[in-house]
């Protein structure tokens, strides 16, 4: 992955000296980390969780987790959103599964709630990424969603929609090979079975 703070000709990512601010201890540095995130992050935890005061809390949770967390932050390994999003994500699917929070079926607008809630300009990749989602068939896009925004295993996929764990792991390749071709990553080297 590329550096964000600007190392190798990339475009300089300005929350990286956010985090760092953080990591040095400043408490107004959080307030502007939240401001540019929140939205997008309370999307994706609504999304997963279905429960606006469970998702705000675990807005709270992701932040102070920021403030602990901010020292072990690395540009290299992405973006500071794509940091904040794993995090959410995580604590999402550990609250839904420990709450046993019922799992809805992914749906055509999911793409569209959760970008949304986000500033579509700081993300040019954002733009890209949905564009070659939208353009996956719906059985595809439907199992990558299942699997992302609620963490579902490819046994459990099978399940909720009613279809043979092979053809969801055939699904979920061709789904993933399409996105590569379409965002111009190269084809990982082949390792067997998608679990």
């Amino acid at each position: 992955m590329r550096p964000d703070d600007g190392g190798g000709g990339a475009e300089p990512d300005p929350d990286v000296e956010i985090v760092r601010a953080i990591a040095a201890g400043d408490r107004s540095a959080v307030a502007t980390l939240y401001d540019r995130h929140s939205s997008m992050l309370l999307g994706l935890a609504l999304r997963i969780v279905r429960d606006r005061r469970e998702a705000e809390d675990l807005l709270h949770d992701v932040f102070l987790e920021v403030w602990k967390a901010a020292k072990s932050y690395d540009p290299v390994r992405g973006r500071v959103r794509t940091w904040l999003a794993v995090r959410m994500r995580s604590r999402a699917l550990d609250q839904q599964k420990s709450a046993r929070v019922s799992r809805n079926a992914g749906d055509d607008s999911v793409l569209e709630r959760v970008a949304a809630e986000s500033d579509l300009a700081e993300s040019p990749d954002r733009t890209r990424v949905r564009r070659a989602l939208g353009e996956l068939p719906p059985e595809q896009r439907q199992v990558l969603e299942l699997g992302y925004y609620e963490g579902l295993s490819c046994s459990e996929i099978a399940e909720r929609i009613g279809a043979p764990i092979g053809t969801v792991k055939s699904r979920v390749a061709a789904a993933l090979g399409k996105l590569r071709t379409s965002l111009g990553e190269p084809a990982p080297m082949a390792r067997g079975a998608v679990s």
